[in-house]
């Protein structure tokens, strides 16, 4: 039961690996086919996610590679090497958004204020569950408290948080994702906030498995 157990598992990633390749190639031909466009201003939705997003990844790679020493177990390692590189891939990518906007990396507002920001006509994003306080903590961030305790840990219990904090983390994502969706055109950011939506969704669902099967 076990070694099925990790087969299914280590496919469920291997197919999660793929989507993601399938979706970078997508990117680079939206990037590449994308026409030109007016640059977002400094306090642009689309800045402010870029910025927002950026540091939301960066702790996600922070915890991936943290997990990654905290364990041996070959499927927990894979996919946390695939949301270490992912992650810091995107995270380049929108700081060269920011770049190549002219616009500072550094914010000029508190974070998420662009998430209270009007919808386009048309658009809809339930935010009902979500406290959206601009300058707070941004959805599914996890706190200094549980970083400690995840690194405090080691084997199983390791795993098991690192599941339960990233299932958080993920879909903290995919509603900024939803977010920035409702409220721009931008081609590049729709591509990539459609990416994100499609990758870290269907990594929550193989999380979720990985979670059950530890408990």
């Amino acid at each position: 039961m076990a070694v099925e157990s990790g087969r299914r598992t280590r496919v469920a990633v291997a197919a999660v690996l793929t989507a993601l390749l399938l979706v970078s190639a997508s990117l680079v031909i939206g990037r590449l086919s994308a026409p030109a466009s007016h640059a977002p201003l400094d306090r642009s939705v689309e800045a402010g996610f870029a910025r927002d997003m950026q540091v939301h990844h960066n702790q996600a790679v922070d915890m991936a590679m943290a997990v990654r020493e905290l364990t041996t177990d070959p499927d927990i390692r894979l996919l946390a090497y695939d949301i270490a590189t992912s992650q810091a891939q995107q995270s380049g990518q929108m700081f060269g958004w920011l770049a190549d906007w002219g616009l500072n990396q550094a914010p000029s507002e508190p974070p998420m204020t662009w998430m209270t920001r009007p919808m386009l006509a048309g658009s809809h994003h339930d935010m009902a569950d979500m406290a959206i306080t601009p300058g707070g903590a941004m959805p599914g961030i996890a706190t200094p408290a549980q970083l400690a305790e995840l690194t405090a840990s080691s084997g199983v219990e390791a795993e098991k948080l690192f599941l339960t904090l990233m299932i958080a983390h993920h879909q903290g994502g995919v509603d900024m994702a939803e977010a920035v969706l409702a409220r721009t055109q931008n081609r590049v950011v729709v591509d990539l906030a459609n990416s994100i939506v499609q990758a870290q969704s269907s990594e929550i669902t193989v999380m979720e498995g990985m979670l059950a099967a530890r408990q």
